[in-house]
């Protein structure tokens, strides 16, 4: 089954990418943060306005919390994630020379960064194997019978992790995300045109 998912996933994406735009390493890291519970859409718009009125981390970090929170007032939760992006600006700007590092436990105890967004940076940045379980793949896991509806985000890493352990996990991560987005989409699933409705879960519980 793995083989028909690669397969397909590589002829459907062939060349997947992260779709958040950043510049430097610290722009990822908040960008992330800030793209939880809503699209990458919405944070590249914002983040453009964020990045170049802020140069830098000093400058985040030195920003009038209500400035922040005027820009990234789109994207919903803003209180919260404005305090976050000024938070994580200045323990980067006193912990780390300004350099996001390679160091899990450290970014995990950053605010507003959690298992996902730590996988993310990691794999993004420094070519880490890791699985970031989004919404998008939790759904695509479970209708192509890679994980079930019980399983936590953590089981269905762990999971996709094992069935996936000999190819690049950077590169599936991207191809199942973008999967999830744009054609096994939670409402009015492209099915019909899918290759691998055969074997899932969600066509034959369905007529389409």
């Amino acid at each position: 089954m793995k083989n028909d998912i690669i397969s397909y996933l590589d002829r459907l994406i062939e060349d997947p990418k992260c779709e958040l735009i950043y510049n430097k390493d610290y722009e990822l890291l908040i960008a992330v943060m800030l793209s939880a519970q809503t699209t990458d859409i919405r944070v590249n718009k914002v983040t453009k306005v964020l990045f170049d009125k802020y140069k830098n981390l000093d400058e985040i970090a030195k920003a009038d919390i209500d400035d922040i929170i005027s820009i990234i007032r789109s994207i919903g939760t803003f209180n919260k994630k404005a305090k976050n992006t000024k938070n994580i600006a200045r323990s980067l700007f006193s912990d780390c020379d300004m350099v996001v590092p390679n160091n899990r436990d450290y970014l995990e105890s950053l605010p507003g960064v959690g298992r996902k967004t730590a996988n993310v940076v990691l794999s993004e940045l420094f070519d880490e194997q890791y699985i970031a379980v989004d919404t998008h793949i939790t759904r695509v896991s479970i209708r192509l019978g890679l994980a079930s509806e019980k399983d936590s985000v953590l089981s269905i890493e762990k999971k996709l992790i094992k069935e996936f352990k000999n190819y690049n996990l950077k590169r599936i991560h991207h191809q199942l995300l973008l999967f999830g987005r744009y054609y096994c989409k939670a409402k009015k699933p492209l099915c019909n045109k899918c290759e691998l409705k055969n074997i899932c879960k969600y066509k034959k519980k369905n007529i389409i």
